[in-house]
């Protein structure tokens, strides 16, 4: 009964998604590409393609790639300040992708009708309560709040304070997917319980055997402490960094240093400040590689959540899948 109870609490999600089990996967640069989308669609999850920095002919082949690997849903996450954003809605039309994800601030004028063009399902992240009530208006079909929790760019609000400012007044009108810090299924029985349609993770499958990550990157998440995924200082007021929480290593000071670098620049006028702040990202993206693929985890970016003291293991992503689902309905029997 409770793992009906479960589907029950979870049914808008994954009629929304076209899923089995309303789990989405946090889209990962570098981690969230075909073999990690697919393994967790055909597990009964939704899988989400980090498109981050890719070309519209990049993301092109990892949709195809990703095809060939699953006949279940998936969805696109598309970054809002990419340059070439609506060259990448257009990649994603051709390929008929039923999801696209926005994140990474306000979208830009004509990306939500752009893809409210395509057909696809728009899902957008609201780090505010006024912010999801205005994406509300402008048509998304579908939100995430996501706390300070989470591994990555993060919002400075926590993801129980966001849960219960936000669902109580939107819930109802629309499928909100609750993300940050989420690694057991007691916590994802708790917020279905509090009115949302389902839960996003990353950080719980960044250790899973279908994630391409490179092996040392897996040890230092199975080594980690809730405590190590620190979030990164912002050095100087006129670069407006978001914070990121990753594992504490070389390479955050490092960010400090490149940070300096950068407003030095400033200072000299030998840089515009939107070419300062995307000099930044651009260090992120360089950085998130070098740990990911290279394995270089002193000196890269080991972006992680809260919950990374939760990974104790490298598993398979249907094992993740199944443990969380099995917590969770074991939280509900106790409920009643």
């Amino acid at each position: 009964m409770s793992r009906e109870k479960l589907h029950a609490l979870m049914r808008r999600g994954t009629d929304f998604l076209g899923c089995e089990v309303a789990i989405m996967c946090g889209a990962m640069s570098w981690v969230s590409e075909r073999h990690l989308v697919s393994a967790i669609s055909n597990a009964g999850g939704f899988g989400v393609i980090a498109c981050g920095a890719m070309t519209p002919e990049l993301l092109d082949t990892e949709i195809a790639e990703t095809k060939q690997r699953t006949d279940r849903p998936f969805g696109v996450n598309l970054i809002t300040m990419h340059p070439g954003l609506f060259d990448l809605i257009d990649v994603c039309e051709n390929h008929d992708v039923g999801h696209i994800v926005l994140a990474g601030g306000l979208p830009p004028k004509g990306s939500i009708e752009a893809i409210k063009g395509t057909g696809a399902k728009l899902i957008a992240f609201a780090p505010a309560l006024s912010l999801a009530k205005k994406l509300m208006r402008s048509g998304v079909d579908a939100l995430v709040i996501e706390g300070s929790e989470a591994g990555g760019h993060i919002g400075p609000v926590a993801t129980s304070v966001l849960a219960q400012e936000i669902l109580p007044e939107v819930a109802r009108d629309i499928p909100v997917f609750v993300a940050g810090g989420i690694g057991r299924g007691e916590a994802i029985a708790s917020y279905l319980e509090m009115g949302a349609s389902g839960v996003q993770l990353g950080t719980r499958f960044v250790a899973a055997h279908e994630s391409i990550a490179h092996p040392d990157f897996k040890k230092a998440f199975i080594r980690a402490s809730a405590r190590d995924a620190i979030v990164s200082v912002q050095i100087d007021p006129r670069l407006p960094v978001i914070p990121v929480r990753a594992l504490k290593n070389k390479g955050c000071e490092e960010f400090n240093v490149k940070q300096r670098e950068v407003a030095n620049r400033l200072d000299s006028q030998s840089v515009e400040m939107a070419e300062a702040q995307l000099q930044i990202e651009h260090y992120w993206a360089g950085a998130l590689r070098r740990a990911v693929i290279d394995g270089d985890v002193e000196n890269g970016s080991l972006m992680a959540g809260q919950s990374v003291g939760m990974v104790k293991r490298e598993e398979s992503v249907a094992d993740i899948i199944a443990e969380l689902t099995e917590q969770a309905s074991l939280a509900l029997s106790y409920r009643g």
